[in-house]
């Protein structure tokens, strides 16, 4: 039988239940004064002795513990209860080896000593013969204090970027504050090589440790040019403004009374835009005043790089590459002395150009919009060309073209049922407008600017349908129409007297039409030839034909726009039109109808591995991925009827060597004197010939190279690619292009060799000013590559050479040595326009990037 419940003895008052959960929920409790804000977790792989009295815990063999983000491992360790205090240190054998030593991590900071005391209450700790990490500095000191978790102080110590345990160099110093992922300071400090002390001291020291863009002073570069003087180069400061901006100001200073000022501030936005502007400024002397040799020379140069993330505002987009400037500034820049377009911080934070052979100048500033779900695009652009040879701007504003996609009018929006052939009749409009002027840098006037003012539009409206085949014949029926408005005529009248052409150019408002229509047929035939052996290494080859013609037709709309002019004493006539010379020029003359034939052929084989019998083992090989022929007849002209005949074909070699050749042939014979065709066909002289070649072009290249010794470890370039996030594509192949044009500093020791060669030959027959056609060749040889004389040697070279005039026109070599922490750089010029001379010491790590022996040497002639 239970208690009865006890009754309240106060009266008038009735029970509250709620009263006693009171008195229980507000219950008071005492806490130590050193009680931790978090558990601690110890364990030991040996064994664990506790004191009880002494409230202290002895942990044994492989120990760690763990308070909140800080970690301690050690072979042994104490941990006291009454002072939070942990002491490690590190272990013996009974012959004295080294077992462990103590470690103590806490964030992102690891530090291994021989003995260790850290409190877990206040956070600070005390360390001797530590060895810690800050960003790629390695820092040993006798004694470290933490008295916070990011700042600690160091005494009788050194710190290097070796990452050995006994460094090839390192800076020793007494005193030093470390702030973590922000500064070191130190008190007097000297350098040291393999313990050898050097007898230059500093008053102090001031290392950023902080990762990314930072302020500061940009030592400069000594050099020795033998025009220019002593000199020294990229002396400025580089300054971070805020998240978005930054910039950097540096100047070259020559003994010999020569400067160069750079500014160039860079903005981004991430997911967004980012661009870099960059406005050099050039004094050039050569000699000395009262030398007959004495030349000064003012000039400037404006860069500036802009791109606008995609996703930033879809179907918009704005763009800029612009380099424009002086025509004499470029050539005045010596070899090795690049024009730098940006400014950054960490190596490769120049992006420098070459410009020793540069001699043509574009730049394009484009803003585009695109209509989602629409047919239309709209593209505004302002472009420049310059000709630093010849001094000639060209200038084109605005540019404007505007798109108006296919579009099907007869075709439902809710197709129900199978499609009718009218109903894939599609109607399509493009338009160009234009406007150009041009003048000579060194002759700028306005009035110059009006006279040579230009402006043109030319509009095109094509009408396709697309037929059902029949069969395997593809047939396409398509109508065309197309319109060009020009600013004026020009005329050319002989003149007796002179014995010349005279021009003159009649302003105004005129307008040229064509249209022409056709159908076209295309198709394809395969042909397969299989190996007769199952085991033959060649199973297959397979020959694919594309085969098409045309028939067209053309009014001859443009035939009072056409003359035939005398051009010679010889008494040689020419046809001329009134709007050649203009943006777009003028359409081809004389009624055209007629048939256009041409086929396209590809071949490829299959190939049994010697070692793998599976399916798997056999693999296509192209061995042409296309050649062919095209051409035309029009049987409504009364001279010329056949068309010059292109040709073409393209190969990629056993997957290496890239092969792609294109030439135009010419069926009639030519005037031996003037190079005119003939209206007679090569072979009516009793001898067959498919004609004259009159323009041609073959390109060969082909990049090899060795595995790597480590698959996982990147290229130079992959790395480079990595740091240029919040880099224009223009900046990123800058400093991409500066890595190969300076070999040695850049060397990959993971590669044991490589080779890159490229071959170009070309001609065209060129009409020239007095109306005569020759034949002009280009012909050139490019080559680069490398290869380790040793593990820590390499050796390459990379030339030009113009097999037109048979000479080597540039040659750089280099030799490279991997001095582990260091690397030495020897890289020299002996042929070329501008000869150059380098040799380079310097740390691997990016933050010594500045701490180099750079010895250059300049050849320059202008």
């Amino acid at each position: 039988m239970g208690m009865p419940a006890p009754t309240d003895t106060l009266p008038g008052k009735p029970p509250d239940s709620s009263a006693t959960a009171r008195r229980i929920d507000t219950f008071s409790y005492r806490l130590s004064a050193d009680t931790l804000d978090a558990p601690v977790q110890y364990k030991a792989e040996d064994s664990m002795v506790l004191q009880v009295d002494s409230r202290r815990i002895l942990l044994y063999g492989k120990t760690e513990v763990n308070y909140t983000d800080v970690s301690l491992k050690a072979p042994n360790l104490v941990f006291d209860q009454a002072t939070n205090v942990v002491t490690a240190r590190m272990g013996r054998d009974s012959s004295g080896k080294v077992q462990g030593m103590a470690k103590l991590t806490q964030g992102e900071t690891t530090t291994v000593s021989d003995s260790i005391r850290f409190n877990f209450k206040t956070q600070r700790g005390l360390t001797y013969n530590s060895f810690f990490q800050q960003d790629e500095i390695y820092n040993f000191a006798q004694k470290v204090k933490k008295s916070d978790p990011e700042t600690f102080f160091a005494s009788k110590g050194r710190f290097t970027t070796c990452n050995l345990d006994t460094p090839h160099f390192a800076f020793r110093f007494n005193k030093a504050k470390f702030i973590n992922k922000k500064i070191a300071v130190t008190g007097p400090v000297h350098p040291e090589f393999e313990d050898v002390p050097v007898p230059i001291y500093l008053p102090f020291a001031i290392f950023p440790l902080a990762s990314g863009r930072r302020s500061g002073f940009i030592p400069p570069q000594f050099t020795v040019t033998e025009d220019f003087g002593l000199g020294l180069e990229g002396m400025g400061y580089y300054k971070v403004i805020n998240d978005y901006l930054d910039a950097k100001a540096w100047g070259d200073f020559y003994s010999y009374g020569s400067w160069r000022l750079n500014f160039s501030p860079s903005y981004r936005k991430r997911y967004r835009y980012n661009g870099t502007f960059n406005i050099s400024l050039q004094n050039t002397k050569f000699a000395f005043k009262g030398d007959p040799d004495y030349r000064r020379n003012k000039s400037f140069f404006v860069t500036w790089s802009h791109g606008m993330d995609s996703k930033a505002r879809p179907g918009v987009n704005f763009s800029a590459s612009v380099q424009a400037g002086s025509s004499k500034y470029l050539s005045l820049v010596p070899n090795g002395a690049l024009l730098n377009a940006g400014a950054g911080g960490g190596r490769g934070g120049n992006y420098m150009q070459p410009v020793n052979f540069t001699n043509q100048l574009n730049s394009t500033i484009s803003l585009q919009k695109n209509w989602v779900g629409r047919p239309f695009n709209l593209s505004m652009n302002i472009n420049h060309n310059q000709n630093t040879n010849t001094k000639l701007v060209n200038l084109s504003l605005p540019d404007i073209t505007f798109v108006m996609n296919t579009i099907y009018p007869f075709q439902q929006k809710d197709q129900v049922g199978e499609t009718k052939w009218y109903q894939k009749l599609g109607v399509g409009y493009n338009s160009n407008v234009r406007g150009q002027v041009s003048f000579y840098d060194t002759a700028f006037r306005l009035k110059q600017l009006i006279d040579t003012f230009q402006w043109g539009a030319v509009h095109d409206i094509p009408i396709t349908l697309s037929l059902p085949a029949l069969g395997p014949l593809q047939v396409a029926p398509n109508i065309s129409y197309r319109e060009r408005w020009y600013a004026q005529q020009l005329f050319r009248r002989w003149n007796p007297v002179t014995e010349k052409l005279d021009t003159t150019v009649e302003k105004g408002f005129f307008t040229g039409r064509e249209m022409s229509a056709g159908i076209a047929f295309n198709t394809a035939f395969f042909g397969t030839f299989l190996a007769s052996r199952k085991d033959a290494r060649v199973q297959a080859i397979r020959h694919v034909m594309r085969p098409q013609m045309s028939v067209n037709y053309r009014p001859d709309l443009m035939k009072q726009f056409y003359y035939r002019e005398r051009v010679d004493k010889a008494g040689n006539y020419q046809l001329m039109s009134v709007f050649d010379g203009s943006l777009y020029g003028p359409f081809s003359p004389g009624e055209n109808g007629g048939i256009g034939f041409g086929i396209d052929n590809n071949l490829e084989m299959k190939v049994k591995s010697r070692t793998d019998t599976t399916e798997e083992g056999i693999r296509k090989v192209k061995l042409i991925d296309g050649f062919g022929i095209n051409g035309g007849y029009n049987f409504l002209a009364d001279s010329f009827q056949l068309s010059t005949f292109s040709v073409y074909a393209r190969s990629m070699l056993f997957d290496k060597v890239s092969i792609t050749a294109n030439g135009t042939i010419d069926p009639y014979e030519s005037d031996p004197f003037t190079g005119r065709s003939i209206n007679r066909y090569v072979w009516q002289n009793g001898r067959f010939r498919l004609g004259n070649i009159v323009n041609g072009s073959l390109n060969m290249s082909t990049s090899l190279q060795s595995k790597k010794k480590d698959e996982k470890k990147q290229t130079n370039e992959e790395l480079l690619k990595q740091q240029s996030e919040n880099l224009s594509p223009d900046q990123v192949m800058q400093q991409l292009d500066y890595v190969r044009r300076n070999p040695g500093e850049f060397t990959d020791f993971n590669i044991a060799w490589s080779l890159n060669l490229g071959l170009s030959l070309s001609f065209s027959r060129m009409l020239q000013s007095d109306y005569t056609y020759r034949t002009e060749f280009t012909s050139s040889f490019n080559f680069s590559g490398d290869f380790n004389i040793t593990p820590k040697w390499k050796m390459g070279a990379t030339g030009f050479y113009d097999m037109r005039t048979m000479k080597l026109q540039s040659l750089t070599t280099f030799v490279s040595r991997d001095l582990h922490c260091w690397q030495m750089s020897i890289n020299v010029t002996p042929v070329g326009l501008f000869r150059f001379f380098n040799m380079n010491i310097s740390p691997k790590s990016g933050m010594l990037r500045d701490l180099r022996i750079n010895r250059t040497r300049y050849f320059y002639s202008n």
